[in-house]
């Protein structure tokens, strides 16, 4: 998969252009996406660095650990593109009971209970390598990858406002489901 010269990230936006190009990247270098996997590791993370380093300042961790944790998804995930399947959603589709079930909702509630970058991405790590295992459709990475590095400018402005509005994107995509599956029986 190539990127087209339109859609270069300056066209189609930084996050969405590194989710397309790592994917294509992955698909070729199997020695990359082994790295890149290491990027869940604090102790290993410095193997994706010189990947990173053409995105991001990797000395600014609000930039860094966004950008290493969804790289380190993509390249175990291996999609062959970038997926529509929100975050709060893929939680909720790792269990039969959906968003209904335990396990989901104390998955989300501990998401949601982060309010630091750092713990939010050592949170999500297990649960993004969750979805991938047990959701069919693939994650919007691009999507993901937005909201993490949203959270960690406002989590290092101190906007708690903007925190919370991240928040409940998840929990609506979470509980969402369940709004869906009514109307769908109401027509």
């Amino acid at each position: 998969m190539e990127i087209a010269e339109k859609d270069t990230p300056a066209k189609i936006g930084k996050e969405a252009g590194f989710v397309a190009w790592l994917i294509a990247r992955c698909q070729e270098d199997k020695g990359l996406a082994a790295r890149l996997q290491r990027a869940d590791n604090p102790a290993t993370e410095y193997q994706c660095w010189e990947t990173l380093a053409n995105w991001v300042d990797l000395e600014n961790e609000a930039q860094r650990l966004p950008f290493a944790t969804v790289a380190a998804a993509i390249a175990r995930a291996k999609p062959s593109a970038n997926g529509s399947v929100s975050l709060g959603r893929a939680i909720a589709r790792c269990f039969d009971d959906g968003s209904q079930s335990d396990q989901a909702k104390a998955r989300l509630r501990r998401l949601l209970a982060c309010d630091e970058l750092p713990e939010l991405c050592r949170v999500l790590r297990p649960l993004l390598s969750l979805a991938e295992s047990r959701v069919t459709q693939p994650l919007d990475h691009a999507r993901v990858l937005r909201q993490l590095v949203d959270f960690g400018r406002a989590a290092g402005g101190g906007n708690a406002a903007w925190l919370q509005r991240i928040k409940a994107q998840w929990a609506q995509e979470f509980y969402g489901q369940k709004i869906e599956a009514e109307a769908g029986e109401g027509a």
